[in-house]
């Protein structure tokens, strides 16, 4: 039997593919649209749902694994491994975490450890990764848990949001704030700083937004994460949502220029987040890598 396992959701930006490549395990997250449930990867393609939510009738909600769900999820990857860390979205933008951290506790105690290192999408990812590296180094879950969440303040996420109209339906920005802003082509830009999802900018148009979040990176290196960058152990990540290739290509380009050196991985927005911002997002995240 094998020691330690690593498990995440797709809120991580993990296809099915990447999941078997990369010898980890993946829990689809699930959402409804209309009252129908669909499980991310599976059930549906991102081009398909993304055409779907275009009708300003559909209705979309995103669901958080059920503790039946996980306890199959679990009990079959221990079949084959003796622990799991189990890394999900941060508890700070899902209670996901929080109930899986309960069910760690009550029914699988010392089996399966639950890693709150409060991130999402790329910077999930990159947890994943590193769990991953440390597992084949022969860490034990627990330290890897350890590792993992001696790390949660190291990330940041800017995220350009190219309409509110997805906004406005979740009940985040009035229809009058949406219509106002999508008539003058703002480009919000959020950012996510550890659990916490805020506003940080508001351009007029996507080349403002994509220099504003440009900008906002290079302040972050050169302030909080001065010490990552020098020693090397920061990572750069980019993601989108329904954008052309032309569009992706275009926005890793302008990154690489503006931080040169750097290998940078990319990915798109999970279906749970997209269904939030829309099609036409873009992003660009860090997150120190966890010491191997």
């Amino acid at each position: 039997m094998s020691k330690t396992a690593i498990a995440t959701d797709t809120n991580s930006g993990i296809t099915v593919e990447d999941a078997n490549s990369l010898g980890i395990f993946l829990l689809p997250m699930s959402f409804t649209v209309n009252h129908k449930d669909y499980r991310e990867g599976i059930d549906l393609t991102q081009s398909e749902f993304y055409q779907i939510i275009a009708d300003p009738k559909t209705n979309v909600s995103t669901t958080q694994p059920s503790p039946g769900v996980l306890i199959e999820f679990w009990n079959d990857i221990l079949h084959d491994y003796e622990e799991i860390v189990y890394i999900p979205m941060s508890s700070g933008l899902s209670s996901s975490c929080q109930t899986a951290k309960l069910l760690a506790a009550s029914d699988f105690e010392g089996k399966v450890f639950v890693a709150d290192n409060h991130r999402i999408s790329v910077t999930q990812y990159q947890s994943v990764i590193d769990a991953k590296a440390l597992a084949d180094s022969g860490l034990s879950g627990k330290e890897i848990c350890d590792k993992l969440e001696a790390d949660a303040a190291e990330s940041s996420i800017y995220i350009m949001v190219n309409k509110l109209t997805y906004l406005k339906r979740g009940g985040r920005v009035t229809a009058a704030g949406a219509l106002i802003a999508n008539v003058m082509n703002l480009k919000p830009v959020l950012q996510i700083q550890g659990d916490k999802l805020d506003a940080y900018s508001k351009c007029r148009g996507t080349k403002a937004a994509k220099l504003s979040m440009l900008q906002a990176m290079k302040k972050d290196f050169e302030g909080r994460f001065r010490q990552h960058i020098e020693n090397g152990s920061m990572t750069l990540h980019y993601a989108y949502s329904d954008m052309t290739v032309f569009e992706v290509e275009t926005w890793k380009s302008e990154i690489q220029d503006a931080f040169p050196g750097f290998e940078i991985h990319g990915s798109p927005l999970s279906l749970s987040v997209g269904c939030h911002i829309g099609p036409g997002s873009l992003a660009i995240a860090c997150a120190k890598r966890s010491d191997r």
